[in-house]
């Protein structure tokens, strides 16, 4: 008989330590181990033929990618598997929201933090022996992902701006410029001089790199992938310029080969009747292919996952609690 699970129980229990602590997920693993882990393990990325020449047609054409499908269908995984499979760095990430604007993807300026050290200097100038300094412009700009992906490099980076169209209305218009033209300009570098070659710090890194004259101009358009779960519709003059691919949820029989992928072949097949169950649900609601990772991960950590608990796990995305 299976031990109970429920490791917290509430009402009047008493406080208790928890001997051993589930083992997590695979997909729910952090820290250097579990990256070290990834990459010496890296999963396949299932695509039917079809949609990989979809693929590979924005490459050849270097035009954004605009990925569209359901909620689990592995939007944002294929710019990661992308990056694994040609060896293209990490990808660079814009998660886009109601707020972001298209000089946040391309840089920020913390032009507060460099007055206030300015002030400071001047202060420390004015004690004996202080000498006059400016704080540099580069420690107080950094590019963002859009930015850092326009470099001029040999190879191109991989770009993922997840979920457009959760952004401003204006925002796919905004990128078009920098689409088409491939380059952009920071003002605050731009007013220093034509000479100047100011090191800004990059996306994701410590690193910086020379900006010079304030423009950013790339050698090779980056590998653009953009996801979106359909909430709007995009301008015809952004989507001309995009290549469209629409991924649709995965049958019972590639589910089968995603939950064997993540969790072994001997869980895999023990899962048939699960699968089966969730397929049929997605057929009448809004469901994510994680919802039956999860249920499939409870099961096998000696959870008895009865009709209520998959009631619980396999509630519809868009259902709003009463």
């Amino acid at each position: 008989m299976a031990q109970d699970w429920r490791l917290f129980q509430g009402g009047d229990t008493e406080p208790h330590e928890v001997e051993t602590w589930p083992t997590a997920p695979p997909w729910r693993r952090f820290g250097e181990d579990a990256r070290r882990r990834d990459q010496e393990r890296a999963l396949p990325y299932l695509i039917s033929d079809e949609d990989r020449d979809v693929v590979n047609m924005a490459l050849h054409l270097h035009r954004p990618l605009l990925v569209t499908g359901r909620p689990g269908t592995g939007k944002s995984t294929l710019a990661h598997a992308i990056a694994r499979e040609l060896k293209l760095g990490e990808v660079l990430h814009w998660p886009v929201n109601s707020r972001s604007t298209l000089t946040e993807g391309l840089y920020s300026y913390d032009a507060v933090g460099r007055l206030r050290e300015a002030s400071l200097k001047r202060r420390a100038d004015e004690t004996p022996g202080g000498t006059e300094s400016e704080p540099d412009i580069g420690d107080y700009l950094r590019l963002g992902a859009l930015g850092t992906a326009l470099l001029p490099e040999d190879k191109p980076r991989v770009l993922l701006i997840d979920e457009l169209d959760k952004g401003d209305v204006d925002l796919p218009n905004d990128l078009l410029t920098v689409f088409e033209e491939g380059e952009f300009e920071i003002p605050e570098l731009a007013r220093l001089g034509e000479g100047e070659a100011i090191r800004v710090q990059i996306s994701g890194s410590r690193k910086k790199t020379p900006i010079p004259g304030g423009w950013v101009r790339c050698r090779v358009f980056p590998v653009v992938v953009i996801t979106s779960n359909g909430e709007r519709e995009f301008p015809p003059a952004f989507l001309r310029r995009c290549v469209r691919l629409d991924l649709k949820q995965p049958d019972e029989r590639q589910l089968q080969q995603i939950v064997t992928m993540h969790l072994g072949e001997e869980i895999g097949a023990r899962a048939q009747e699960l699968i089966a169950d969730f397929v049929s649900r997605r057929n009448e609601r809004e469901l994510a292919t994680d919802q039956l990772l999860n249920a499939v991960r409870l099961r096998s950590s000696g959870v008895r996952v009865d009709q209520d608990v998959l009631d619980k796990l396999f509630r519809s995305l868009n259902e709003v609690d009463a």
